[in-house]
């Protein structure tokens, strides 16, 4: 009989049994003056003890605001060092955390605080091109005269108001600084008690992730689900309080909140934030005058960093390892990295946000070759399988739907049941939707994914999503939605559009219509104006022979 494609990560490996705030007081107890975090950009360092003390006043902050165990509090922000307070302060007083792209907007903004039911929400003023204040003030009726915590809108029922990270933002909003003065009202004593009620296995944070039904769906994750996820990530790297990480990676997603800021908690690690989004002259600066020891990011981000004008001018050899997922990492890619930017131990991860993230990972010793023909073996603690459309592993060797099962698989997903069923069967084991087959060794490699989605620069992209938003433009009939390589990126997106009778719109109208609405990295790089799709006998589209075709004349182009 042939090895059925089932592997089990180490059982013996202990885990982590407390919440997060608690971890995080075990590890200022342990190094209180080592460095925890440098954000770069905006001049500020702690140590952990320093870093604790702004946490406990936000969480007591927060507890003045009236928020309890199992509100939701949104976090609509670039990286920054008030994030990372907020992300520890959160997990203290019980608060779930809704992560919310910083690139969203109003349209996305809108579903993310209606669906999530957020109490309170915290957000920069701007960002990039990105109002956040207008877009609030505009989706929010009555907030710029309302009272902060005393806000009531019928479209955001839970909404109390909203926290700017302005110095002087408009009126409605309360201003970071008022917050935390907030902080004396509560004192240290009303803070332990609720951090000692506190259960590791509730939810702390809600991260949305785009669906084939066209909405993103709330991945909701427990205390034990990431804070273990994070430190099994530190494990494998091999993380001890020497070592100093560069986060050029976005917070609001699981490679930065948990497989850094974590990651790097549990083990006493220093956190480098670069810059407020990736940019590789600042992450290359970072690491240099830093001295790191790790870095992480998607292979694009490696690229440029690699191919910087000015990369020759900063000594690179602190560092010994990071990750680099998110997407496919080319071979020449990752020898380059181990050769130039002397990450030796470089390691590949493989996960999504419904499982905390990392479900795979190679590890320090694995040959090259193993580093870019999979994403690893699974983790300790955690079981992945092979199967075939039956629900049977098939035999290693063979291709088949990875599946995935132990503490890192999510609660569910936010509000609904319906799409939590679909994802996680009656035996716990979530179903990833990724093609992948498993050797002799137990090594993973992925060949495919869900048929749908695209993965553009580290961010997953679901068609369905961008098919119904352009749908709501008057002169689209009808659209349909691909990836097609792409050197840089790994995929651009195409629409093919079929326009009303007796519209028109052009490549660059669709174009601007959709920056102004929806996220940057979603906007297609290719329009195709098209009177009709290619579809089968039975009125099916056929999305690969769009593919195909739009393959072909690109490539002519």
């Amino acid at each position: 009989m042939p090895q059925p494609s089932y592997s089990q990560g180490n059982p013996d490996k202990a885990l982590l049994s407390q919440c997060i705030g608690d971890a995080f007081d075990t590890t200022v107890a342990r190094f209180p003056d080592r460095e925890a975090l440098v954000v770069c950009h905006q001049a500020l360092r702690y140590t952990w003890r320093q870093l604790a003390e702004a946490v406990d006043q936000h969480a007591r902050a927060l507890m003045a605001l009236g928020v309890q165990p199992g509100d939701r509090l949104g976090i609509w922000a670039p990286n920054c060092a008030e994030w990372c307070i907020t992300q520890f302060a959160s997990a203290k007083v019980g608060a779930i955390l809704v992560n919310i792209n910083p690139a969203y907007r109003s349209s996305e903004l809108d579903y993310a605080l209606g669906q999530s039911g957020c109490r309170w929400v915290i957000c920069a003023d701007a960002f990039k091109t990105s109002d956040y204040h207008a877009m609030l003030l505009g989706l929010v009726p009555g907030l710029a005269n309302g009272q902060p915590g005393a806000l009531t809108c019928e479209r955001f029922p839970e909404l109390r108001g909203v926290v700017s990270l302005a110095a002087a933002p408009p009126p409605g909003f309360l201003a970071w600084q008022e917050l935390q003065a907030r902080a004396a009202a509560v004192n240290h004593e009303a803070l332990a008690e609720r951090q000692a009620q506190l259960r590791c296995d509730e939810p702390i944070n809600i991260q949305y992730t785009s669906g084939t039904t066209g909405f993103p769906k709330g991945a909701t994750l427990s205390h034990s689900n990431i804070l273990n996820n994070g430190y099994m990530v530190g494990e494998s790297l091999g993380l001890t309080e020497h070592d100093r990480l560069v986060v050029p990676v976005p917070l609001y997603h699981c490679f930065g909140m948990v497989m850094a800021n974590l990651g790097c908690m549990t083990h006493g690690s220093t956190l480098i934030y670069p810059n407020d989004a990736f940019d590789p002259l600042a992450t290359l600066r970072a690491v240099a005058e830093e001295k790191a020891t790790a870095l992480y990011g998607v292979p694009t981000m490696f690229i440029a960093e690699l191919d910087h004008p000015q990369r020759g001018e900063f000594d690179l050899s602190s560092l010994r390892t990071g990750i680099m997922a998110g997407a496919t990492c080319p071979i020449e890619v990752m020898r380059r990295v181990i050769g130039e930017m002397h990450m030796a131990e470089v390691q590949i991860a493989y996960g999504m946000t419904e499982t905390s993230p990392v479900s795979l990972q190679t590890a320090a010793t694995d040959d090259l070759e193993r580093r870019v023909t999979s994403v690893g073996r699974t983790q300790p603690r955690l079981e992945n399988k092979v199967i075939d459309a039956d629900g049977n592993s098939v035999p290693r060797g063979e291709i088949g739907e990875l599946c995935t099962r132990g503490y890192s698989v999510m609660l569910g997903y936010w509000n609904n049941p319906k799409a939590t069923a679909e994802s996680i069967d009656e035996d716990g084991w979530m179903h990833t939707g990724d093609l992948a087959v498993m050797d002799e060794q137990g090594y993973v490699r992925i060949v495919g994914r869900s048929k749908d989605m695209i993965i553009r620069g580290g961010e997953n992209i679901y068609p369905r999503e961008l098919e119904e938003f352009f749908f709501t433009h008057p002169a689209v009939a009808d659209v349909q939605v691909i990836g097609v390589p792409c050197s840089k990126y790994g995929e651009e997106i195409v629409a093919w559009v079929r326009l009303h009778p007796g519209h028109v719109a052009s490549e660059e109208e669709l174009r601007e219509w959709a920056k102004a609405r929806i996220a940057h990295f979603k906007v297609p790089r290719y329009f195709r104006f098209v009177d009709e799709f290619p579809m089968t006998v039975t009125g099916k589209v056929q999305k690969f022979r769009m593919r195909e075709i739009s393959i072909e004349e690109l490539s002519a182009n």
